[in-house]
């Protein structure tokens, strides 16, 4: 885990004139991948373990990751004199009201639908992008936008009613995405001069603190002993999730513009749809399948070279 990627300089109008690089490309897949297959994985932790427990032990082991990471490549931990309260906000709305938020939700919506809902972020993040970031809104994106949430909206339709049903948890993973979305467009607003590793890791200390101070407050009288699954989805978390994974999300953010980041994360919910069948024991239908035609053409369309897709 080196940061040479996400020490480039960030555009924020275009993509690079040679397209999208391998290596960017690679931790697009490794990512969806992992984050996608998280979303059952979470499902199975919350039925015992409770929400602020679970994600106090995820950012907590998460932190300690990727500080000893940067400890050992002898990376320079501090924050940057001026940028304290810009990472504070970066912390509110990445970690704080996007974990908060998205597990509450999730314990009353079924867990593949519940990806579908946390990543309309792109729909979220494009306006923003075009209005603070100046980004261009081209017509490749434009179309690739619209046929990514073509294949959310064919998956939401099987749990149409699930989701009538719990219109609280709706509104919390909807909020969750947009907390995403605000976060992402800030760390492309401000450039805070650290290297990906420590800055991941104070976001997730900071945004971690009111997380660690509910857990015993709200929860102590709710600790047991826990099962081994539990305990296994809080370490897949602690150590794929929130080390490789945000750090890979924070590398793409700051190399890519933000309306391609956003954009291609569509295929993740369609990861996570399937992984929940597997894991969950669904049964696969048509509208997954045509999801996922439908997001991979998307992709196909906002990942070509910048001389034809921005």
């Amino acid at each position: 885990m080196t940061d040479q990627i996400p020490d480039a300089p960030a555009a924020t109008g275009s993509a690079p004139a040679a397209g999208i690089s391998a290596s960017s490309l690679g931790l697009l897949a490794l990512l969806t991948v992992f984050w996608g297959i998280n979303w059952p994985i979470m499902k199975i932790a919350l039925e015992e373990m409770p929400v602020f427990t679970f994600r106090a032990l995820c950012l907590g082991g998460g932190a300690i990751g990727l500080f000893a990471i940067a400890i050992w490549k002898r990376m320079p931990l501090g924050i940057p004199r001026g940028h304290v309260g810009h990472l504070l906000w970066i912390s509110l709305f990445n970690i704080t009201g996007w974990n908060v938020f998205v597990l509450y939700g999730l314990g009353m919506l079924p867990a593949g639908r519940t990806t579908i809902l946390a990543f309309t972020m792109p729909l979220w993040l494009i306006p923003m992008s075009v209005l603070l970031l100046h980004e261009r809104l081209t017509g490749w994106k434009l179309a690739g936008l619209g046929i990514g949430l073509a294949g959310l909206i064919v998956l939401v339709g099987g749990e149409w009613e699930a989701m009538v049903a719990a219109p609280l948890g709706v509104l919390l993973v909807l909020g969750a995405s947009i907390c995403w979305a605000i976060g992402t467009v800030m760390i492309k607003l401000w450039q805070v001069p650290m290297t990906a590793v420590p800055f991941v890791g104070w976001q997730m200390v900071l945004g971690g603190i009111p997380i660690f101070v509910m857990a015993p407050l709200l929860e102590m009288d709710r600790w047991h002993m826990y099962s081994t699954g539990p305990w296994l989805a809080a370490l897949y978390n602690a150590t794929v999730c929130f080390v490789f994974c945000y750090w890979a999300w924070n590398v793409l953010v700051r190399v890519l513009p933000a309306g391609i980041s956003g954009l291609s994360t569509l295929m993740i919910p369609v990861v996570g749809v399937f992984s929940s069948m597997l894991m969950l024991g669904e049964q696969p239908r048509w509208p997954e399948f045509a999801a996922l035609a439908l997001v991979a053409t998307a992709l196909g369309m906002i990942l070509k070279p910048a001389k034809t897709a921005a």
